[in-house]
């Protein structure tokens, strides 16, 4: 087996793994009990997002994935932020 042929089987592999991370999360987000179990869960939504677009780059070989994952990332930080201040104070700007 080729070192490029196994690193290629295992992206494919941790993308499946990574995928399944999501559906875990994506059930909590909408089962959880309380409200910052579902906040959590989105983060961790947007965490399991960003590392299936970097595997997906890493996959294709392309670097314009990376820049969406960077992106994610922002709006991912900007909404845990938005959401918890909300659910704290019931108010997003003070």
């Amino acid at each position: 087996m080729t070192p490029n042929l196994l690193v290629a089987w295992a992206i494919l592999v941790s993308m499946h793994v990574v995928g399944l991370a999501m559906l875990l999360a994506l059930y909590r987000l909408l089962r959880g009990p309380t409200v910052p179990d579902r906040i959590l869960a989105l983060d961790t939504l947007f965490v399991a997002t960003i590392a299936e677009v970097m595997l997906f780059g890493m996959h294709r070989d392309t670097p314009v994935y990376f820049e969406a994952a960077l992106i994610i990332a922002m709006l991912g930080f900007v909404g845990t932020v938005v959401l918890s201040k909300y659910i704290l104070r019931r108010d997003i700007v003070e």
